[in-house]
């Protein structure tokens, strides 16, 4: 007989992208499914949607019966900040690989939450997993789980002030979360009501917040919400006409906002909401792109990414026409949502893969490093400091 949540999900095949609960690996050659009108083919996606439905909630609880708890790896220090004697209870795949999943991540409201003590004295990297509900901080550029940090909701993109504080976007919850560097727990949480908040940056000029907005939370139009000096409430909201679905946002060196979209129906678009203005204005550009991908200044350039096909183009913006001036090729990549430049390199976590990749930048090629033991990770961000 099948498991219970396999009966009871049976009409819904699309289900299949949440094993965990299955005899044996389900095949997830048909995830590519359509909801509330869009056509989606990312299985972290479409769990972010599912679970803005509270359909993967039900699931998990239905699965709860056919899974193995597990001890934690890697082992937590004794002395780490925040630990808690039953952190936490890990998922088993049926094919026995540990992937790190929390399973009681939507519940345990960050109690979970560690960090070494010797964290803040290192650059660290933060690593959102969509799938386990969880944020993983490694030393940076050595790669050392230095904590993890257990939220209660999926987290998306991410982004990094002036003062190395760290803010992580929860589209399902409606939250922007701020942690300090290195620390295990929230310093303040952004409200974002209404909306489903997927990634975010951080003006150099100002210090505001800005955070793209994949749709609201009933499915309309994204749009960019703006919190000054990344603090309080939304101070403006910004929609791009021909942007239905918002993907990605980033800031250049001078104070000018960059958002990659999607039409509605399908189509890329490429926007810019110049420093002081108040309206966008779209860029034309003759790179084709499957998907919308990662925003970010890279010093010289505007890179932005293909979510379809694992390529980041950099660009020159003059007026309304963006010049390609080169490409990064991710050779080995799946679907990596948001990118991280830190020259040399690029972090790129790979929901596909499960695992995050680091490639040579601007060259590219084959990764020179894969993090392995995540989920559906979806999110990067390296927390810098003077050491």
């Amino acid at each position: 007989m099948a498991p219970p949540c396999q009966r009871k999900f049976a009409k819904a095949p699309a289900m299949r992208v949440l094993f965990a609960c299955l005899g044996e690996r389900g095949s997830i050659e048909d995830t590519s499914v359509t909801l509330r009108g869009e056509h989606l083919v990312s299985v972290a996606r479409f769990v972010q949607f599912a679970l803005s439905l509270g359909v993967a909630s039900a699931l998990l609880g239905a699965c709860s019966s056919s899974v193995s708890r597990l001890a934690a790896t890697p082992s937590i220090p004794s002395n780490a900040v925040g630990r808690n004697s039953d952190w936490p209870i890990l998922l088993e795949r049926p094919n026995g690989s540990n992937r790190g999943e929390n399973a009681s991540a939507s519940a345990l409201g960050g109690r979970h939450s560690w960090m070494a003590p010797d964290a803040k004295k290192n650059q660290l990297l933060y690593i959102s997993d969509v799938a386990a509900s969880a944020v993983y901080v490694y030393s940076y550029p050595y790669y050392k789980l230095k904590g993890t940090l257990t939220l209660s909701s999926p987290p998306e993109g991410e982004c990094v002030d002036k003062a190395a504080d760290v803010f992580v976007a929860q589209p399902n919850g409606g939250t922007i979360v701020e942690y300090a560097h290195g620390g295990a727990l929230p310093i303040a949480t952004l409200s974002d009501p209404g909306y489903m908040p997927v990634n975010c940056a951080i003006d150099p000029k100002t210090g505001d917040l800005a955070v793209a907005n994949y749709t609201t939370g009933s499915g309309g139009q994204g749009n960019i919400a703006l919190y000054a000096g990344a603090k309080g409430n939304p101070v403006a909201y910004y929609a791009d006409p021909l942007i239905q679905v918002m993907f990605f946002c980033g800031y250049d060196n001078a104070g000018n906002l960059f958002v990659d979209g999607q039409k509605l129906g399908s189509g890329f678009v490429l926007a810019e909401l110049p420093n002081g203005a108040t309206s966008f204005q779209n860029i034309a550009v003759k790179q084709h792109f499957v998907r919308p991908g990662g925003i970010q200044w890279d010093g010289k350039h505007l890179a932005v990414g293909d979510l379809g096909t694992s390529v980041i183009y950099q660009f020159s913006i003059s007026g309304k026409k963006a010049t390609e001036a080169g490409s990064t090729p991710l050779v080995g990549g799946g679907e990596i949502p948001q990118f991280w430049i830190a020259q040399p390199k690029v972090i790129g976590p790979d929901n596909t893969n499960a695992d995050v990749g680091i490639w040579n930048y601007p060259a590219g090629g084959a990764a020179v490093k894969l993090l392995k033991n995540f989920s559906a990770p979806s999110g990067a961000a390296i927390s810098a400091i003077k050491i």
